[in-house]
């Protein structure tokens, strides 16, 4: 049996849960759980999210288990098994993308209505929702969902509402779609993905660390502690969404980090250890080491791959 450190999906439940990067056996699991109140069906998307793309399975205990598949809009098919272990196995190579993962499986399509029409946005309006899209893809930290959301919300004025969710949504996909075939291009270790591998090598040793984390600075410092309660953890660093933003255009990202326990001395030894891991990552950093600047990250090429 092939060991996986995590398939390149995610996994959502009917009791809300949500798993990402799960293992084979993680994955069989669930499989196996699913069936009583409130837990019926997994939902499971490819990392990075593809549109109109996922498998899905559901379960009621004592009956079968109906499995479904979409590969586009148009192509969608879907069978009952009785053997929870076949449908765990069909959804492992679904996720390994395994040649051959459906056969021998009596697939038949599915009906499903056609989408309605979605009206055309007026060209300037198309424009301006384009622009900010374009400018939170870039940030790389949100899901197709929330900028669904975003999309359909940036130009509401009172009751005005230029934009609607279907128009939202389709935009966002086409959108989605190109920055997708863009990051394929990209090759080896980003600086996103330096940043995120000393973050989680700060949080590792204490210091819980977090990215794109609120909306600005004053309500990252306020809300901070609450992210670490019962960890036991000795300080913070963070860079909050206008910071992402910054840097995804182009400019420099400003972390902040202090220490819980509030004395100088103790966010002054925070801040040299963030500055210790992003160097170890190959970041480049300013700091004068003073606790009441922020450490500045100079020099990003900010390719981020987009995983919601």
């Amino acid at each position: 049996m092939r060991n996986d450190d995590g398939l390149a999906i995610k996994v959502e439940t009917e009791n809300w849960q949500t798993h990402s990067r799960v293992s084979a056996e993680r994955l069989r699991d669930l499989v196996h759980r699913i069936g009583g109140e409130g837990d019926h069906y997994l939902v499971v998307q490819r990392i990075p999210d593809i549109p109109d793309v996922f498998i899905q399975v559901w379960h009621e205990e004592g009956g079968d288990y109906r499995l479904e598949y979409r590969d586009s809009r148009e192509l969608f098919f879907g069978t009952d098994l009785a053997d929870r272990d076949r449908v765990a196995a069909a959804l492992t190579g679904w996720a390994r993308r395994d040649e051959g993962w459906d056969a021998g499986i009596g697939w038949e399509p599915v009906a499903f209505d056609p989408p309605a029409e979605i009206p055309e946005l007026p060209g300037e309006v198309r424009e301006k929702v384009e622009t900010r899209i374009r400018e939170l893809l870039r940030c790389g930290y949100f899901d197709r969902r929330t900028l669904t959301e975003s999309a359909e919300d940036y130009l509401v004025d009172g009751d005005e509402r230029p934009v609607s969710r279907a128009q939202a949504g389709q935009l966002v996909d086409r959108l989605w779609l190109e920055r997708l075939a863009e990051q394929e291009s990209w090759t080896g270790t980003t600086d996103p993905e330096r940043l995120t591998g000393a973050f989680e090598a700060l949080d590792a040793s204490g210091i819980t660390a977090r990215e794109n984390f609120t909306c600005c600075r004053g309500c990252g410092m306020a809300e901070i502690g609450a992210e670490c309660e019962d960890s036991g953890a000795r300080g913070f660093v963070f860079f909050h969404q206008q910071c992402t933003e910054g840097a995804a255009t182009g400019g420099g990202l400003s972390l902040y980090y202090g220490g819980f326990d509030a004395p100088e001395e103790r966010t002054t030894e925070i801040g040299h250890e963030v500055v210790a891991a992003l160097t170890a990552a190959g970041l480049s950093t300013e700091w004068d080491g003073s606790p009441a600047k922020a450490i500045e990250v100079r020099d990003l090429d900010w390719r981020k791959r987009l995983t919601g």
